[in-house]
């Protein structure tokens, strides 16, 4: 791999991982055409830490208020009923612990998800890549008509998401992890299906993917050497750095798409890129 496709890739990184479209599918779609199907998942797994980076400097204040409800909860220190930050999920202590308790609950069925889908699902054709991306399509899309009926969001308070919510989305996540389904579309459209509002759908989104990647990561270290050998250390490098510019300019547009509603004008993108992806890839 040369330096430029890495950049390449790592800029692809970082639009797809938060823009509604699959990041994994792009990916896998790119390095076929650039003859490198063979790297390893582990050059994934770095272009995705890279972008988690740009979720944890975007969501800094309400990670920060997260980790502080986490340690008074485990500390078993009382609930402080003073406005923290500025998101639903952390306005107080009440709100980020019912969060936390959620992203605990959310991942754990991601991650039961994504172990069987490693186990039992061999790796799929481009084909069937490029059709994920017609069924992300059409989950932005009935996502969106779910919301507008709802008319969830109009509500102006939120006090986190339930444990109950976040088996929905956590299973939302976990089908997200199948190459061509987006994560991110997935995780927000879980959110909207069961009544969350699309602001605290589209944080808790992100922040529930930052223990998802962080697995990810740990679970493919042992292929680290793979990927120096394979890939180099400047490809990397370059991709990673990126996906880190690329995927904060992309966090900032979408969440105020998320807030307009306006996820489902993916779909006018996904639906021909499938169709011409399974005519045209082999």
């Amino acid at each position: 791999m040369t330096i430029i496709q890495g950049i390449i890739l790592g800029s692809l990184q970082g639009v797809a991982e938060f823009l509604p479209v699959s990041s994994s599918g792009h990916l896998a779609v790119a390095q076929n055409l650039f003859g490198l199907d063979d790297l390893p998942l582990l050059f994934d797994v770095f272009l995705h830490i890279a972008t988690l980076a740009a979720v944890i400097l975007y969501f800094r204040h309400q990670v920060w208020e997260l980790l502080c409800a986490f340690g008074r909860w485990i500390t078993r220190r009382p609930l402080s009923a003073g406005i923290h930050g500025t998101s639903g999920l952390t306005r107080t202590d009440e709100a980020g612990r019912r969060t936390v308790i959620a992203i605990i609950f959310a991942t754990i069925v991601t991650g039961a998800i994504g172990v069987i889908v490693e186990k039992k699902l061999p790796e799929l054709p481009i084909k069937a890549v490029c059709a994920g991306f017609i069924v992300t399509a059409v989950i932005l899309i009935v996502s969106s008509l779910v919301e507008k009926k709802s008319a969830k969001s109009d509500v102006p308070e939120s006090r986190g998401i339930s444990w109950q919510q976040s088996l929905v989305i956590g299973f939302a996540q976990g089908v997200g992890t199948l190459p061509g389904i987006s994560r991110s579309g997935s995780t927000i459209a879980g959110g909207l299906f069961c009544g969350v509002n699309r602001a605290d759908a589209g944080e808790f989104s992100f922040i529930v993917s930052i223990p998802a990647i962080i697995g990810a990561f740990v679970l493919e270290l042992k292929d680290i050497g793979n990927v120096s050998s394979a890939v180099g250390a400047a490809p990397v490098i370059a991709g990673c750095a990126a996906a880190f510019a690329v995927g904060y300019a992309s966090l900032s547009w979408l969440m105020r798409l998320i807030r307009r509603g306006k996820l489902q004008w993916f779909a006018c993108y996904l639906i021909p890129a499938g169709i011409l992806g399974m005519l045209f890839l082999k």
